[in-house]
């Protein structure tokens, strides 16, 4: 199994930067990707950003050109260093792992999230 943990949430005001990080135990070399989310008061969780074992990322729009996802395998933890935050990026972001149990099922691990505010 796979588990992950998130931290580095928190306030900042609109125009900085913040980075979180998702650190990962367990069976990780079962990892085949890792995404950001984030769910904000009232609306759907999003996908914000994902990593691939290749290396590949993919961003939403809203973020392209402002947060970057990046995998550190050595540490096994996957950063999001979000800059030139807005109002609009404050929400709990959570961190998601896919992976593939020993019997060959695809799994999907959550973890509880941390809470991005940005102020105006």
């Amino acid at each position: 199994q796979v588990q992950v943990v998130e931290s580095g949430g928190g306030l900042v005001q609109a125009g900085g930067s913040l980075r979180v990080s998702c650190a990962t135990s367990g069976s990780t070399f079962s990892i085949n990707a890792i995404g950001w989310y984030r769910q904000a008061p009232g609306k759907q969780r999003e996908l914000v950003a994902g990593v691939s074992t290749d290396g590949s990322t993919n961003y939403a729009d809203s973020v392209k050109g402002r947060f970057t996802i990046s995998r550190i395998n050595a540490e096994n933890t996957v950063y999001l260093q979000m800059n030139s935050l807005k109002p609009e990026d404050t929400a709990v972001y959570y961190c998601n792992a896919d992976f593939t149990a020993p019997g060959g099922a695809y799994l999907e691990v959550w973890g509880q999230g941390t809470l991005v505010t940005v102020s105006s």
